[in-house]
C-alpha cells in the first residue's frame, strides 16, 4: 500500500515523572490532542512515558504501571487515537503477560484498532532493563494508510544495524522509534541512525525522552529522511519543558528519489568516448 502524501507528523518530547502513571498519562493525552489540533495525522510518543525511566526505581515504577495490552490504559489510548483520527504510536507501555513484564510499543490506527504490539528485543543493561523486563523475540510490521508499511524499533533495538535491515526486508519503509536515549550516548544517536536510514532507504521517526533524574535523557527527537538528512529536530536542553515537534513529509516521493539516486550510482559507466 502506498502512503498518503504528504503527511504531517507530530512528536512529543518530555520528562515523565517516575512512579506517577496517572500524571504521565494525562500529559500523553494532552500532547496527542495538541498535536492533532495542529494538523498532525501521525503522532509518536517516547519510550516508557507511563512509568518514567529512573534506573534505581524502574522495577517498582514499572510494576505499578503494568497492564495487559488490552487493559484499561490501552483502551484509553485506542479511544484517544480514534477521537483525534490519528495514527498513534503510543510510545511504549509496561505490558504484563504470563507473569512477566515487557517494554512494549503500541500502534493504533485512526479508527483505534491496535495494529502492532512490539516488545523490545534488546534490553539495555546500563538502565537495569534486563532485571525488570523480559525480551521480545522478533520484529513485526504493520500496513498503514498514512505511512505505508511501518516497523518499530524501541531505543536500544535501533542501535543494531540488523534491526533496520530486518525491518527493511519485511517491507518497512518507515521505522517508528520511541526512545529513552541517554545524553551520554549522543554520538551514537547522531551517527547510527542517519546511517540506518541511508543504507536501508528508510524514514526514521524518533521520539525521545528529555532530561530526567538519575540517567539524563538526550532529547533531540527527530525525523530522518532516507537520504540521512534530518528533516526536523527537537532541542537537547537539559531540563527543558515539554516540546512538540512537527514535520511534514512525503514518504513515497522521498523514497523514489533515493531509489533513483542509487540506480544512477550503480549504473555501469559508459567509457566508449575514451576509446
Amino acid at each position: 500500500m502506498s502512503a498518503e502524501k504528504p503527511v504531517t507528523v507530530g512528536i512529543a518530547q518530555w520528562t515523565p515523572t517516575p512512579g506517577d502513571p496517572d500524571r504521565n498519562e494525562a500529559t500523553a493525552t494532552n500532547v496527542v490532542a495538541a498535536l492533532a489540533e495542529q494538523g498532525c495525522t501521525v503522532v509518536v510518543l517516547p519510550e516508557l512515558w507511563v512509568c518514567g525511566y529512573r534506573p534505581e526505581s524502574l522495577a517498582a515504577d514499572a510494576e505499578a504501571a503494568a497492564e495487559s495490552v488490552d487493559g484499561p490504559r490501552a483502551q484509553r489510548l485506542s479511544a484517544l487515537a480514534a477521537r483525534h483520527g490519528v495514527l498513534l504510536c503510543a510510545g511504549t507501555i509496561v505490558e504484563s503477560a504470563g507473569g512477566l513484564l515487557y517494554n512494549t510499543a503500541l500502534l493504533f490506527d485512526p479508527a483505534g484498532e491496535l495494529v502492532l504490539a512490539q516488545r523490545k528485543v534488546h534490553l539495555y543493561p546500563p538502565g537495569g532493563e534486563p532485571d525488570v523486563f523480559a525480551a521480545g523475540t522478533g520484529f513485526g510490521t504493520a500496513e498503514t494508510a498514512a505511512l505505508g508499511r511501518v516497523g518499530c524499533a524501541i531505543c536500544f533495538d535501533g542501535d543494531f544495524p540488523e534491526t533496520a535491515r530486518e525491518l527493511a526486508a519485511a517491507g518497512a519503509g518507515v521505522v517508528l522509534a520511541p526512545a529513552a536515549y541517554e545524553a551520554s550516548a549522543a554520538s551514537w544517536w547522531d551517527t547510527l541512525y542517519p546511517a540506518h536510514a541511508i543504507t536501508n532507504g528508510q524514514w526514521w521517526i524518533m521520539a525521545n525522552q528529555q532530561g530526567g533524574p538519575g540517567l539524563p535523557m538526550l532529547g533531540g527527537s527527530r525525523i530522518i529522511a532516507p537520504d540521512g538528512r534530518t528533516v526536523v529536530a527537537a532541542s537537547r536542553r537539559p531540563g527543558a519543558e515539554l516540546e512538540l515537534l512537527i514535520g511534514r513529509i512525503d514518504v513515497d516521493a522521498e523514497r523514489r528519489h533515493v531509489a533513483e539516486a542509487v540506480r544512477l550510482l550503480r549504473r555501469p559507466v559508459d567509457d566508449s568516448s575514451n576509446q
